[in-house]
């Protein structure tokens, strides 16, 4: 094709766009769990034949970037898929980005021909390992939960049931996850079905050349934006408060280098991995760097797909934080960690763009896990959420207040559907007024969420910027950090290490990652961060 079809270039983008959301309108109507079908936790896209990106829906950004090293790891583990073919995987060293996220991956054929793969991945809200919820404090990957290589879960539309047995045997809450996966199946039934609609109506040659024009504009976009940047070296340090085991301050570091219209960013002097689960797997820093990119594209009528990475070189030392080497442990890496990458490259990025780039936003999805005994139903229960926050105030507004921000972009649980799936009860939930950082814009104000417990449980906390605030740019004050909070039952005798924390109001002071025994009439309290402020105020007054 020597030149495509502007009006058909836009139509065309539209409609795999719109593949995508409804795999994940279906995926969410579908789905079993709250962390599906209330807070939208899943991410849907679709791929050219070589494996590709093509479209995305608007779903999680940590998903989205690290999801085409999945579609590349069944290809090579498979080499051809065959029509009605489904493989499965949440292994972080194969293109995952954490265990809980359960990715698959389906051909798309047309008339014997292949026409390209649509993907989803969903967060599970337990997969097994040493914690409910799977997200624990660990050292390696297997205290983490069930990983699964790249297998077949359909072959030739045929289930195979042993793999769906071995993947629910090995969760506390089974029926739950085969209500998911089942309602994974049907959004990549979904997918397929529409993408052989696309073929039939403009032809399969026609709709390969416009999965391929569409990434050439964007690749086009990426290199203007990028020439229209000052050539030089940017260079931003940003820590993360802790790795769960003792390690502290731990340094995230970035060069981006602009040259033309070509970049490079490089993490040469990033913390060698840790001890803890923080440490990122490689596609989860490749996915926050494509989505810094993406934000600073800033036009809607790009197609966000594979074509805006060429243009930009990824160093990511082996060994580091931001590119673990198995077995080391990586649940709050794709969570947490990837946060402070985002943060740490725009930080990099403000030096050039001072008028695009906002200040630094919460820096955290504030994780929290509980799980136990049900008493209400006699089976076990696996509660997770990520907590909202504030959002970094820019040049020209003020931040947003309690919403999830980059690498998330789920909703919250509903009270009401909380209450009614698990044994808890929500007993504050506001705004936490005055977290924002002050500036000639305010950074956004954070939540405060407050949850007491009908059953004994295990509580599971992964947070960070409860020691380093989100910083402000130009002038603009930090956010306020964070904090966790234990209110203890009426008559619970504290363990150990939780009576040795600091008390403050009738409550202790959580650290950022623990896990921890709760009784019953218990209360966990999260006050998230605020966002930074932008610039500096006119007078003192303001």
């Amino acid at each position: 094709m020597s030149q495509p079809d502007p009006v058909l270039l836009e139509i065309m983008k539209s409609l795999l766009t719109a593949v995508a959301e409804e795999m994940g309108g279906t995926l969410g109507r579908t789905g079993y769990s709250p962390n599906i079908k209330e807070r939208r936790d899943f991410s849907c896209a679709v791929f050219d034949a070589n494996g590709d990106m093509v479209a995305q829906a608007a779903h999680i950004p940590v998903h989205l970037g690290a999801m085409p090293l999945s579609v590349k790891a069944a290809l090579e583990r498979f080499q051809k898929l065959e029509e009605g073919d489904i493989v499965v995987l949440n292994d972080p060293y194969f293109g995952g980005s954490h265990l809980p996220d359960i990715t698959m991956v389906s051909p798309a054929y047309s008339d014997g021909e292949l026409l390209g793969y649509v993907a989803s991945r969903a967060h599970h809200a337990d997969v097994g390992g040493i914690s409910p919820g799977s997200m624990p404090l660990a050292r390696e990957i297997f205290q983490e939960g069930l990983i699964i290589p790249p297998v077949k879960l359909q072959r030739g539309d045929e289930i195979d049931d042993s793999v769906l047995d071995l993947i629910t045997r090995n969760s506390r809450t089974p029926a739950e996850r085969l209500g998911d996966l089942s309602a994974q199946i049907a959004a990549q039934h979904i997918g397929i079905r529409r993408m052989q609609e696309l073929a039939r109506r403009y032809s399969t040659t026609l709709l390969r050349d416009y999965m391929a024009a569409l990434q050439d504009y964007a690749e086009r976009m990426v290199r203007d934006l990028i020439a229209r940047m000052p050539d030089g070296r940017y260079t931003f340090r940003d820590y993360m408060d802790d790795d769960g085991f003792g390690n502290v301050d731990i340094p995230i570091v970035v060069t981006v280098g602009v040259k033309e219209d070509k970049l490079v960013v490089d993490f040469t002097g990033t913390s060698p991995e840790v001890a803890g689960g923080i440490n990122a797997v490689e596609s989860v820093t490749l996915s926050a760097v494509f989505y810094v990119i993406r934000c600073l594209l800033m036009d809607d009528q790009v197609s966000t797909n594979a074509g805006i990475f060429r243009p930009v070189e990824i160093i990511a030392p082996k060994g580091t934080l931001v590119n673990a080497r198995f077995p080391r442990a990586v649940a709050a890496g794709n969570v947490e960690t990837s946060q402070r990458i985002t943060d740490t490259v725009l930080g990099a990025f403000a030096q050039a763009l001072p008028q695009i780039v906002p200040a630094a936003s919460q820096g955290t999805m504030n994780n929290l896990t509980i799980g136990g005994d049900d008493p209400r139903t006699g089976g076990r229960f696996a509660y997770y959420e990520t907590i909202a926050g504030g959002m970094g105030a820019s040049a020209q507004a003020d931040g947003l207040s309690g919403v999830h921000v980059h690498m998330t972009n789920t909703l919250n649980t509903p009270v009401e559907a909380m209450e009614y799936s698990y044994p808890l009860r929500v007993t504050r939930y506001e705004l936490r007024r005055g977290a924002g950082g002050a500036g000639k814009h305010r950074g956004g104000d954070s939540i405060y969420r407050e949850v007491e417990l009908l059953a004994d449980a295990t509580v599971t906390i992964l947070s960070e910027r409860r020691r380093h605030a989100p910083y402000g740019l130009y002038g603009g004050k930090p956010g306020a950090k964070g904090e966790n909070r234990y209110f203890p039952a009426t008559d619970e005798i504290l363990p150990p290490e939780l009576a040795s924390l600091p008390e403050k109001n009738g409550y202790r002071i959580l650290p950022g990652k623990i896990t921890f025994p709760a009784r019953k009439g218990a209360r966990v309290g999260i006050a998230t961060p605020g966002g930074g402020g932008y610039g500096e105020r006119a007078t003192d007054s303001e």
